[in-house]
């Protein structure tokens, strides 16, 4: 007799579905209607099953964090296309060779041009990767565990964030998203904290779930997107502030004008003060270091019991 895996009555739903496996092959046995629902993939991927696939990229992400403990984290966005210095290097010298062999063609003096401002920031990637190691000592006091590293899941800077983690060994979440092109996950992320989404909304709610910073390096459309995320909901208090660092002043003032939100009115001036600039790991974990000092401070006070009221000398 199999032994069972449940001391429940019913049988679970993996035995179910190890028993469900027709014996014998009939064409009601083989028909699509007969699978049980929940491993029928053509089923579960109709149109009408939205909600529930939504669903269940909501749920796994979520109960693998809480087996693995994972409460508090520290999201990391940035560009995929910086690379770190030697691959930069490789590649402005590939780009030079090109447009010797063509010198008068215009797209390869372009592309030369894009190579070497690419490989100055890739400065980025040697920030991203020290900053993934420092904020993963950072310790959360409300559980008792350090922060965890969480990125995209890509190359470039979340490659680079993903690697600082792994190599002070400690854990750390890459959030994978299925694209037209192929994307696959960086080798540094956790193994069993390697997720993958269909839907950008899901993914962008697992960022900010158990967020305690954010910290955006130079990007493209992504990095935008998930930026503006941040800022509206703090804005409009949706989540509670935290520290939202852009890291390269420099870079980030030329990408957007933030004054000219308030010059036109569409923002209020306060509205600045809900994200600061950073130009180094040290200052940027620094912050974030300060800012859970006060949430420490927070906790305990919570914790404290109330004074005991002084006794009337006359009673």
């Amino acid at each position: 007799m199999t032994p069972r895996s449940s001391l429940h009555s019913y049988p679970t739903s993996k035995e179910d579905a190890f028993s469900a496996q027709p014996e014998v092959e009939t064409e009601q046995t083989m028909s699509a209607s007969y699978r049980l629902s929940y491993t029928d993939i053509d089923f579960l991927t109709r149109e009408e099953l939205r909600p529930v696939r939504l669903q269940l990229e909501l749920l796994k992400p979520e109960m693998l964090q809480q087996e693995h403990g994972i409460d508090a984290t520290v999201v990391v966005f940035g560009g995929s296309r910086i690379p770190e210095a030697a691959e930069a290097a490789e590649r402005v010298a590939a780009a030079e060779r090109a447009l010797a062999a063509d010198p008068g063609n215009a797209e390869l003096q372009r592309k030369l041009a894009v190579a070497g401002r690419i490989q100055d920031k890739s400065r980025y990637y040697d920030e991203a990767r020290k900053l993934g190691g420092l904020l993963s000592k950072i310790y959360h006091p409300g559980s008792g565990r350090n922060m965890v590293v969480i990125t995209g899941g890509g190359p470039g800077i979340m490659e680079a964030a993903n690697r600082g983690a792994s190599e002070v060994g400690a854990k750390t979440i890459g959030l994978n998203i299925v694209l037209p092109h192929e994307q696959a996950p960086n080798r540094y992320i956790t193994p069993e904290l390697c997720f993958q989404f269909h839907y950008f909304s899901i993914r962008k709610m697992h960022f900010l779930m158990r967020a305690q910073a954010l910290i955006a390096f130079p990007g493209g459309f992504g990095t935008l997107d998930e930026l503006f995320e941040t800022l509206t909901l703090i804005q409009t208090k949706k989540i509670k502030p935290l520290p939202v660092l852009l890291f390269g002043k420099d870079f980030w003032r030329r990408a957007i004008n933030f004054e000219f939100f308030v010059e036109e009115g569409v923002i209020s001036p306060e509205d600045l003060e809900i994200f600061r600039f950073v130009e180094t790991a040290e200052e940027a974990a620094g912050i974030v270091e300060r800012h859970y000092q006060e949430v420490k401070k927070q906790w305990v006070d919570r914790r404290r019991p109330p004074a005991t009221p002084p006794q009337d000398a006359g009673s």
